[in-house]
């Protein structure tokens, strides 16, 4: 069977340059490439990319990108500092800790912390 390992990760946005300047900042990864209604990302380790499309956010987002750190309260305030909203506070679960943030745009993301990486992350389970 062929192995599928993950590329990139794209956002669809209104601005791909205004959001890739909030997640490079963010992250401290420089932009790499950006033309056309797309911006990404130097990998880091995977590449962050920004596409730009006509519709807008309508609900919640399917998928999301979580952050580590070792600070929440202070990445949270980095992200809302660059533009971004905390969505909630500190949250427990899981043996780790995480906070749901938003962008700019209104993606959701999380920053987490203390989560081992052979352990399954807080939130609904697959059936």
């Amino acid at each position: 069977m062929p192995r599928h390992p993950i590329f990139e990760i794209v956002i669809d946005c209104d601005d791909p340059q205004r959001l890739a300047q909030f997640y490079s900042a963010l992250t401290d990864t420089p932009i790499r490439t950006s033309h056309d209604g797309w911006v990404s990302l130097e990998p880091n380790p995977t590449i962050l990319a920004f596409q730009q499309v006509p519709e807008g956010k309508d609900v919640k987002n399917r998928v999301h990108v979580d952050f580590d750190t070792d600070d929440l309260v202070a990445s949270a305030s980095l992200a809302v500092s660059l533009g971004g909203r905390q969505l909630t506070d500190v949250l427990n679960e899981g043996g780790g800790a995480f906070i749901v943030m938003a962008d700019p745009e209104d993606n959701e993301f999380c920053f987490v912390s203390g989560y081992p990486i052979d352990i399954e992350p807080p939130g609904p389970r697959a059936a």
